[in-house]
Formats: C-alpha cells, structure tokens, sequence
C-alpha cells in the first residue's frame, strides 16, 4: 500500500522542511511520496521545494503558475498521486504529522475517509472561539448531511478510488467526506493534536467564511437535488411567496389597527424585495456553478495551470 501525502503550499518558506522533515519521521517503514503543491507563493518557498525534491524522490513538486487557490492545489496534487491513500495536509505546521498514523489506522478499520478533529484547537477561548466553532460545525453537518466535529481540518485521508473522481472547485475540498457519504462512503474521525503556528501568517481571513457558506449550498444542491433541480427551485419558490404571504399579513394587521396604512412606509416591501434579490442571486450562484462544472468538465480543462513538475 502506498500513501500520498500532498500539502498545498503558499508562502510557507519557514515551515516546508521542518513539515517534510516531520512527515518522513512519521512514515518510517511505508511506501510514501509527499507532493508539495505551491500555490503562486511570493518568497522562497518554490526554491525551498525544489531543494528538498533533489534530496530524495519520494518528493515530488510542482509549481502552479500562479494562485488558484487551496481547493485547486489539492486537485492538482491528488491528480498527480500515484499512492492507494490519500492524506491532506496544510503547510503551516498546525496539523501533527504524527497523527498521520493514527489516521491510517483508522483507515484500516474499513472507513473510506477519517478526517481529523483538532478538540482542543481554542483551549480556553471558550466564547470567542470554542462556541461559534461548534455552532459552525453543527450548522455545515445539518446541512451537508454527514456529522463532523471539525470540517476545517485540512488533514484528512481517503481511499484514492473514493476522491480521484471527485470534481473539486471553490473551497470544496472540505466538503469531499459529506460528498463521499452521500454515496455510502464509510466516514470516520479521528482526535488529532493542533499546534499554534510559529512561521508566516495565516492565509485564512473572514472573506474564507462566506466563500465556504456559499460552496455548501452548492454541495448540499449537488448531493440532494442535481438530479432534481425542480423540487430545489420550487421550495425557493414556496419560500417567496410565504415571505410575501407574511409580508401581506403584517400590511393587512397594521393596517387594521390603525398604525400605518398600506402606502405609509415601504418596510413591507422593501424587506420582501431584499428577500426576493438574495434567494434569486444565491440560485443564480448554483446554476452558474453548474454551468462553470460542465465547461471545464466538458472540455477537460482544469481550474489551475502548472508551470513546472520535479520527480513527476
């Protein structure tokens, strides 16, 4: 059995070979190549990979021809694997690559993906931290279909036929466990350790959060009514229009009241319309989503460019 690590990489210039340093500690023993995907970083991260890749074979870089993205480097490097398991791993140093054995060993119970759960990732940040973290997290299981203490974990493993099919854009990587439950896929997940990062800044920012809340629609779309689309759009519909029904309620009740007549305040309507617009815009999102899905699917074109392989 052979295992492909792949760490996606973006300025990570002080941590990529303590990570492969620490990964290759971990897998004494196995058949392994670690593929280190840099992502259009701007410091020395690229010559950093290429130095370490003339050291052994089992490390394979390649260089993106700019930045395309966590999800599109993590496509780019499991199209490359050549391993019967595939680990996910970020570049920062915050996930242990010593969990990685107790991933595998998880894996060897019969689950087709383990993904990891950094419990005791906010310590004692409980308002700020640990309370949203778990509101989140119960939010995208509901949503997706599939319960996880901790979908932000980039580590993960997969069986290679369970993900090498899998069409991966936007921030969806995170989702893939959902997507492969959906399809029976057998899901577990494991405790693993977290460690505060020491190297370069985080590349995680709020924009990340509506970026990932937007990708869920799209999955929990494409596991429950790809196939469907009409009882996707007519519950949207019912929606509306029982918004407007309630709006008309709410006019008719002041109305009566004496509070305000129909035409003394545009609240009504305007709340109604701005209702209107975002259900419209988010369904507007999915069909263009669909559409994006069948161009580069279509014509076999991937959602990144690769500017140079090493051991490849």
């Amino acid at each position: 059995m052979k295992i492909s690590i792949i760490t996606p990489i973006y300025n990570e210039e002080g941590n990529i070979k303590q990570l492969f340093d620490e990964i290759a500690i971990a897998l004494i023993g196995y058949d392994y190549e670690i593929i280190g995907v840099n992502d259009g970083s701007s410091d020395n991260s690229d010559k950093i990979l290429n130095n370490l890749a003339k050291t052994s074979p089992n490390i394979k870089a390649i260089h993106m021809a700019g930045n395309f993205g966590q999800t599109a480097a993590i496509s780019c490097g499991i199209e490359h694997s050549t391993g019967d398991i595939i680990i996910l791993i970020d570049s920062d140093l915050e996930n242990d690559p010593s969990d990685i054995i107790k991933i595998l060993k998880k894996m060897e119970e019969g689950y087709g993906v383990v993904s990891g759960w950094r419990k005791n990732r906010w310590g004692n940040q409980m308002i700020t931290r640990k309370i949203p973290s778990f509101i989140a997290n119960r939010l995208i299981s509901r949503i997706a279909g599939l319960k996880l203490n901790d979908y932000g974990c980039t580590l993960k493993a997969y069986k290679k036929d369970i993900i090498a099919g899998v069409p991966l854009y936007g921030e969806m990587h995170r989702f893939i466990p959902a997507y492969a439950a959906s399809r029976g896929v057998k899901v577990g997940e494991v405790e693993v350790n977290f460690r505060p990062r020491k190297s370069g800044k985080s590349n995680y920012g709020m924009w990340r959060i509506f970026k990932v809340i937007l990708d869920l629609i799209v999955v929990k779309f494409l596991n429950k009514y790809i196939a469907r689309p009409m009882h996707f759009f007519g519950g949207v519909g019912f929606i509306i229009f029982f918004l407007g029904v309630l709006s008309g309620v709410v006019s008719v009740a002041l109305k009566i009241s004496g509070i305000r007549d129909f035409v003394s305040t545009p609240l009504p309507i305007f709340t109604a319309l701005l209702v209107m617009v975002g259900v419209q815009l988010i369904a507007m999102g999915v069909v263009a989503e669909m559409i994006m899905r069948t161009y580069f699917e279509s014509r076999g074109k991937k959602p990144y460019q690769i500017k140079e392989k090493i051991n490849l």
